[in-house]
């Protein structure tokens, strides 16, 4: 496995993360006239705060994933290598659609910015596809028979985030925090596989 794909591929996620907390704003002095209303300036960033945990959730999930996949290979290729750099794509792009709900979630005008979001977590998604089919074409870059099978269940999985994500940008038209709900939720269900995963308890 080629070590500057995995170190480029983790200084990303890297970045990724730190981009989250610039998002985090302190309230600065001048608006307050009293500690209450320090409080009250700190209870109206909960949206940044949300978006923040949840940014950083799957930014974590998607770095255990990708760390999991790397693992079962022995080889990389073109296509694996350019694939991997799509799916980069679609994590750095994560803290700009997770900032966008947050500034918007608690206002009117939460519905695009949830739907982006949704669409956001669609295009990770199809990084995952992307990055699995080319551990298989052209060529094989799977180290065992283990990785195969461990490999072909994950291959699965991320063809059923398409269809469930897909299905939650939709919903999230019309029912914008409900589709949110579901969303986290499903990341949760995600974040359980990551760390269960009998192969890297094994090695």
């Amino acid at each position: 496995m080629n070590q500057r794909l995995e170190f480029f591929s983790d200084g990303v996620f890297a970045i990724a993360i730190t981009l989250l907390v610039l998002d985090l704003k302190v309230p600065p002095v001048e608006s307050v006239r009293s500690v209450s209303d320090v409080w009250h300036a700190i209870g109206q960033l909960w949206p940044s705060f949300f978006a923040f945990a949840l940014s950083f959730t799957i930014i974590l999930i998607s770095w255990i994933g990708h760390n999991n996949v790397l693992k079962l290979l022995n080889k990389t290729s073109a296509q694996f290598q350019l694939s991997n750099g799509y799916f980069m794509f679609t994590i750095i792009l994560m803290p700009f659609s997770t900032a966008f709900m947050a500034e918007y979630l608690n206002t009117p005008f939460a519905q695009p910015a949830v739907v982006f979001f949704c669409l956001n977590s669609l295009l990770h998604n199809s990084g995952w596809v992307l990055l699995h089919a080319s551990i298989v074409k052209p060529r094989v870059l799977l180290k065992d028979a283990i990785a195969v099978g461990i490999h072909k269940k994950a291959r699965i999985g991320a063809k059923y985030g398409t269809l469930i994500y897909g299905v939650l940008a939709i919903l999230a038209y019309w029912l914008p925090y409900l589709a949110l709900v579901l969303t986290v939720l499903t990341w949760i269900y995600w974040l359980y596989l990551s760390v269960g995963v009998k192969y890297l308890e094994e090695h």
